[in-house]
């Protein structure tokens, strides 16, 4: 009788092990979007930072969890890399969500690092164009 009880709750054991390793869990951990704006997304200091190459240089979208956050409370630079040629340029808050920086070029295997500033920490963000 004791032997019986013992696969009994074995084997219902099994089943509801079984039934967990089946299923998904409800909430995953976040993580970063796809681009909305066809650039490259990266995730840093819990902000979703898009970077997109523009005819005039490359803008940088930001949002905070799916939200856009308010550019003109960030500051800094990108810096793009393109094969040896280097070359600056600093991040201008345009309205919204979006950073400007003029005068840079975001060719296809460009590296890029955008240093910020916000609410008094320093944030860097590393790219790769594709």
């Amino acid at each position: 009788m004791i032997i019986t009880k013992n696969l009994t709750q074995l084997a219902a054991a099994a089943v509801v092990l079984a039934a967990s390793a089946l299923t998904t869990p409800a909430a995953m951990a976040h993580g970063g979007a796809g681009p909305m704006h066809g650039g490259v997304v990266q995730i840093a200091a819990d902000l979703s930072f898009e970077l997109v190459p523009t005819p005039d240089g490359a803008v940088i979208y930001i949002q905070d969890h799916g939200k856009d956050a308010d550019a003109s409370r960030f500051g800094g630079k990108l810096t793009v890399l393109n094969g040896a040629e280097k070359s600056e340029a600093p991040l201008k808050a345009a309205g919204g969500n979006k950073l400007e920086a003029a005068g840079v070029r975001l060719s296809k295997g460009a590296k890029a690092v955008a240093t910020l500033s916000h609410s008094g920490k320093s944030i860097t963000v590393r790219f790769t164009v594709k």
